[in-house]
């Protein structure tokens, strides 16, 4: 039989168990985080139809997979959580209770060229409070952010925070171009640098006076600058009152900053717009939304205010394996391996039943090696016990052997079962 050649498609991914479990434990602070501030959890297909998706990214909508169904209709693979959410509060308006806290983890798909912190299959883990215009929500947000990354051990990082309102602001004093061009070119000053703004907004048909002005905006230092610079704008009101709400919730300054030069262009951003950096490494941002009064209203006919964020998960998840933040014991495959003999099998099968009617996850050497090989098995799965059912089953005991202390005990069974039972109920699950 000819042999296959085995790859898979560029940008997607197979995950091995070792890296589940650290994908499972991100994934499971996280969800803790959202649960904590009273989010609940939502699921939508994969497949939006084209009306849905169509309009609402911008220049990025080039990314979308799209294609026809059988029937020949138009349907593409949702590019993010935040549209298939406004077409779910739309459709079901009348069976959500607002505002609205939700929260989905699931996958996306985007036809990007593949680098490092960037994927073209991968999930995203969203916050989304619908359906009021505080302030507050948007500091909720910011707070959940903030929650989860301390959680997950990350310190060396910044939410920059801005408003695009002020870029409005912007775009009606220099008098040129659009809104939406200019968002574009603020948005690559990490990439590009000030002369590489300055030439975006040239190459898009606005003067060297309105670039200058594009700059100087983009230079101001705080709030107090900003006012100075913009008047008493809206835009500068709810900056002022989510850093008062921000504050109020505790957040150390040093994890937040105003930043005029974050722009975020996406076409449906409305007001707060944020994102998190990391120092080191330079991976990009790791987490970043904002407020988007009007989107939900191109599916409702009315207008829903709205605001969240998408935790980057695949770069977060990058982050923390380049750095070693992960704990060095993450959640085992199984709390202990029923090791056995071959005329102790069938009794072996009784005590891994047993361990597991007592909440203890118990896997059972199913190869024919040996002890030694059936040892070497649970070191290598990481599984932290090991139990032998040999001769002291006839007396009704268990060898229990510890394999991180490398100790070993003959116990009752019952009281063997305690034993993990006490580990697992320790917070080793």
């Amino acid at each position: 039989m000819a042999k296959q050649e085995v790859r898979s498609y560029r940008g997607m991914r197979d995950f091995l168990p070792e890296q589940m479990r650290r994908r499972d434990y991100v994934f499971r602070v996280l969800e803790e985080v959202f649960k904590n501030h009273g989010f609940e959890k939502i699921e939508t297909p994969a497949i939006e139809l084209w009306e849905v998706l169509s309009g609402k990214y911008g220049e990025e909508e080039k990314l979308i997979y799209k294609f026809s169904d059988r029937k020949g209709r138009e349907v593409g693979l949702r590019y993010d959580l935040t549209v298939p959410l406004a077409r779910v509060v739309a459709q079901h308006r009348g069976e959500i209770v607002f505002p609205f806290k939700r929260y989905q983890m699931e996958r996306v798909w985007r036809a990007d060229r593949p680098q490092k912190g960037r994927y073209r299959e991968f999930y995203q883990c969203d916050v989304d409070i619908v359906g009021t215009a505080s302030m507050l929500a948007d500091a909720e947000v910011i707070t959940v952010i903030y929650e989860a990354l301390i959680r997950l051990n990350f310190d060396n990082f910044v939410i920059r925070i801005n408003n695009r309102k002020l870029i409005t602001a912007l775009h009606k004093k220099i008098g040129e171009g659009s809104e939406l061009e200019i968002a574009r070119a603020m948005d690559k000053l990490d990439k590009k640098g000030k002369e590489g703004v300055r030439e975006e907004l040239t190459s898009r048909g606005i003067s060297r006076n309105g670039a200058e002005t594009v700059l100087a905006a983009m230079e101001v230092k705080d709030l107090e600058e900003a006012r100075k610079f913009y008047g008493d704008h809206q835009g500068i009101k709810e900056l002022e009152e989510l850093f008062s709400y921000i504050k109020e919730y505790g957040i150390p300054e040093k994890y937040y900053e105003y930043d005029p030069s974050l722009a975020r262009g996406l076409d449906y951003y409305t007001g707060p717009i944020f994102e998190t950096v990391v120092k080191e490494p330079r991976i990009g941002s790791i987490t970043g939304g904002g407020r988007y009064d009007r989107l939900i209203g191109i599916f409702s006919g009315t207008e829903i205010p709205a605001t969240g964020t998408s935790l980057g998960v695949e770069r977060i998840i990058a982050v923390m394996e380049e750095l070693g933040m992960f704990p060095e014991e993450i959640e085992p495959p199984a709390h202990v391996l029923i090791c056995h003999f071959p005329e102790t099998r069938k009794k072996a099968m009784a005590m891994a039943s047993e361990f597991r009617r007592k909440g203890i996850r118990a896997d059972i050497y199913s190869g024919e090696k040996g002890l030694r090989a059936q040892l070497g098995y649970a070191s290598d799965r990481k599984i932290p016990f090991v139990i032998i059912v040999g001769e002291e089953i006839k007396e009704g005991k268990l060898v229990i052997k510890n394999l991180k202390e490398k100790t070993q005990e003959t116990l009752p069974v019952e009281e063997a079962i305690l034993r993990i039972k006490i580990f697992t109920q320790n917070g080793n699950k």
